[in-house]
């Protein structure tokens, strides 16, 4: 593989992590807070148990990379599979910020923390202050405006 071809991949992984934060807001606000709040409303209650209906979407999301890596890692495609992994890349961050950090699934912090994933926190927490689909705000998971910097918040 030649470095024009290593590079655009690099490229286009970088660019569809990116896009896919502009999925996931797209999808929260309009999907999660929209016709499937049936699945989405479990991570807006307290409940005492670990897996919540919410979780449907991981797996639904998940299928996209799945299928892109699947199929072009066998009919071989760079391009094709550098999506995938953007995809996957995304996931992964989202899995990490949102269900270890904020919601604490698994047990781990970061003791400093900085005022970007402070503000990340912040965001999430005003996001949970509704329980209901309307009225909600900060549907982003990897990125919030700076006004969410200010303030402590409770745990989600």
């Amino acid at each position: 593989m030649d470095i024009v071809v290593i590079l655009t991949c690099a490229f286009i992984v970088i660019g569809v992590f990116l896009f896919m934060e502009g999925v996931a807001w797209f999808t929260h606000k309009y999907i999660m807070h929209g016709f499937l709040w049936t699945w989405h409303r479990s991570h807006h209650k307290k409940h005492p148990h670990t897996l919540e209906r919410n979780d449907l979407f991981a797996l639904v999301f998940s299928l996209p990379s799945i299928g892109l890596l699947a199929y072009y890692v066998t009919n071989y495609n760079p391009y094709m599979i550098a999506v995938g992994i953007g995809i996957f890349c995304y996931g992964l961050f989202y899995f990490l910020f949102h269900d270890v950090i904020v919601h604490q699934r698994l047990k781990w912090r970061p003791r400093k923390r900085s005022k970007y994933l402070q503000r990340m926190i912040n965001a999430h927490y005003v996001h949970h202050e509704k329980h209901t689909k309307e009225d909600c705000e900060a549907f982003g998971f990897l990125y919030a405006p700076k006004k969410y910097e200010a303030g402590k918040r409770q745990k989600a």
